[in-house]
């Protein structure tokens, strides 16, 4: 089953369980930047509890997520029937399984130097056997099984991107931000763009009091020579970026547009590349002026 599937409640639900080292942690953390509500190891028994609080949560929570693994050794029995009890209250559970070969699954906790939770006195291996044997009920019933073996964190991320998340979700989040260089630089910038190549409307009278919001600044420093050959560049250069932050996972982006004091070019800059950024489908766009009004 692909997509995800609006339930009762306005709620949706996922179960993810697996192999220990197949991609659980990955899983959880692609799925919190999705938007969804994400809990380690719940008791099974508190399952059902945690939806029905996220459907009673008047939007706040709209997606639910419980990670599990073996650490609990009677899970398996207990999960299936919390499953099957969300299942009866209409709260249909998406199921996602990981796995991985024996071989791969051997080399990722020699790497990290952990012990299997099933590992006890015997070798790696009699472990991952274990588990595998105690979870084959979960892996008939999940909804979705992802075999992790070939897959990079990267890879993964896709997958469970495209079970999982909806079309506005899998967008790169932009924030356009201006500022004055004499205030600082946004600590949170990713990309930073300096416009004081442009002339300042600070030195004309008639300008000096209004900000970049204003018609008459916004239409004087686009008029600038170069002001519109340099928004037309970097938003090619931006498309490029983008595209490559996407594959690699990067969902979130901060870009700082400064100019002396962040009131006049930055934040006519900010507001046109905003604009023409907001028409990318793969980009959702706002603008936050930081200093305007510091003078």
């Amino acid at each position: 089953m692909t997509g995800t599937q609006q339930v009762q409640g306005g709620i949706e639900v996922a179960v993810v369980s697996g192999l220990s080292g197949a991609g659980r942690s990955t899983a959880a953390k692609v799925l919190e930047d999705l938007g969804w509500f994400v809990v380690d190891n719940l008791p099974p028994e508190l399952i059902a509890t945690m939806v029905e609080l996220g459907a009673r949560s008047q939007g706040v929570v709209t997606r639910v997520a419980v990670v599990m693994d073996v650490r609990s050794r009677a899970f398996t029995d207990d999960l299936a029937a919390v499953i099957k009890d969300l299942d009866a209250r209409g709260y249909r559970p998406k199921v996602l399984y990981l796995e991985a070969t024996d071989a791969v699954l051997i080399r990722r906790f020699e790497q990290v130097r952990r012990s299997h939770p099933l590992h006890s006195d015997g070798r790696l291996v009699d472990g991952i056997t274990a588990e595998r044997a105690l979870l084959a009920p979960l892996r008939d019933e999940a909804d979705l099984v992802l075999d992790t073996t070939g897959l990079s964190v990267h890879q993964l991320r896709a997958k469970i991107e495209h079970a999982f998340g909806g079309e506005s979700s899998t967008r790169t989040r932009v924030t356009v931000v201006s500022f004055g260089y004499k205030y600082g630089l946004p600590m949170d910038s990713d990309l930073v763009i300096d416009v004081r190549f442009l002339p300042n409307p600070f030195w004309i009278p008639e300008l000096r009091e209004f900000t970049g919001l204003d018609a008459d600044v916004r239409n004087y420093v686009l008029s600038q020579e170069g002001a519109e050959e340099f928004l037309e560049r970097y938003l090619e250069l931006m498309r490029l970026i983008s595209g490559g932050y996407r594959r690699e996972g990067k969902r979130y982006l901060t870009i700082a547009v400064g100019c002396t004091g962040g009131k006049h070019r930055s934040v006519v800059v900010s507001e046109a590349l905003a604009s023409r950024l907001g028409q990318d489908d793969g980009m959702t766009v706002k603008v936050v002026h930081r200093d305007v009004g510091r003078e």
